[in-house]
C-alpha cells in the first residue's frame, strides 16, 4: 500500500471520525440555537412533505442495508441461514428500492431548494456540499446495486469493503483491502467519510435531535401565548 493509499484508507477515516466527534461538541457548545435542520416548512410545504418523507424513509432503509452488508460478517449471516445467493437477491432488490426512493426524495428536495426563491436564499455553502455528497453517495450506491450486482458481474464487497470498515473500529486498519476494490466502491467509501466529517457543521445534526423525553410521557404540556392573570387572594 502506497503512502497515498494509506492516507485515503487509513488517514481519512480516522480524521473524519475525529472531526465528527470534536465537531459535534464544538457545535453544541457554540451554536445550540442552530442545532436544528433550519426548517423551511413555512416557506414551502407540499414539495417538502413529499421530498422529506421519501428521502428519510429511503435513507433509513439504505442505512439498515449497509448495517447488514458492511457491519455484519458473512459468517454471521451464513450461520443464521442466509446463504450467499439469498443475500445477493435481498441486497439487489431491497437496495434498489431503498436507493430509488431515497434518490427521488433528494431530487425533489434539491429542485425545491433551487426553484423556490425564498428557500434558495436560505441555502448555505455547507448545504450545497451536503447535497453534492448525497447525490454522489446515492448515485454510486445505485450503480453498485443495480449495474454491478443485479445486472453485472457481482462484486463481493463483503470480502473487502466490509472487513476494511470494521477494521477501522478495531484500531487495526486494513487499508490494503480497499486498494484492489473497484473504483466505484472506492469513491463511495471515501465520499461517505467526507460527509461524516462535514456532518457536525451542517443541517445533518438535526438527526440527533429526536425528543426522547416524550417517549415515556403520555401527555405534552402546552404553554399559553398570554399569561393568565393571577386570581385575587
Amino acid at each position: 500500500m502506497s503512502p497515498g493509499e494509506a492516507l485515503v484508507w487509513v488517514g481519512l477515516p480516522y480524521a473524519a471520525l475525529a472531526i465528527f466527534a470534536v465537531g459535534h461538541v464544538w457545535r453544541y457548545r457554540r451554536d445550540q440555537l442552530g442545532w436544528t435542520s433550519r426548517s423551511t416548512q413555512l416557506l414551502e410545504r407540499p414539495m417538502l412533505a413529499w421530498g422529506s418523507n421519501l428521502f428519510h424513509w429511503g435513507a433509513l432503509a439504505a442505512i439498515a442495508g449497509h448495517f447488514l452488508g458492511i457491519l455484519v460478517p458473512k459468517t454471521v449471516t451464513g450461520a443464521i441461514g442466509i446463504d450467499e445467493h439469498a443475500y445477493h437477491v435481498l441486497s439487489a432488490v431491497a437496495g434498489s428500492i431503498a436507493g430509488i426512493v431515497c434518490a427521488a426524495g433528494l431530487v425533489i428536495l434539491a429542485y425545491r431548494r433551487a426553484s423556490v426563491a425564498r428557500v434558495r436564499v436560505t441555502t448555505s455553502a455547507a448545504d450545497l456540499a451536503v447535497y453534492v455528497l448525497l447525490f454522489l453517495l446515492i448515485g454510486l450506491g445505485l450503480w453498485e446495486t443495480v449495474v454491478v450486482n443485479a445486472f453485472g458481474n457481482a462484486y463481493d464487497y463483503r470480502e473487502t469493503v466490509g472487513p476494511w470498515f470494521r477494521s477501522i473500529f478495531y484500531f487495526h486498519p486494513k487499508g490494503e483491502l480497499m486498494t484492489d476494490a473497484p473504483v466505484v466502491y472506492q469513491v463511495h467509501a471515501a465520499a461517505a467519510f467526507l460527509i461524516i466529517a462535514l456532518w457536525p457543521f451542517s443541517r445533518l445534526v438535526h438527526a440527533w435531535s429526536i425528543p426522547f423525553q416524550y417517549l415515556g410521557r403520555p401527555y405534552i404540556l402546552y404553554r399559553r401565548r398570554y399569561p393568565q392573570p393571577r386570581a385575587a387572594k
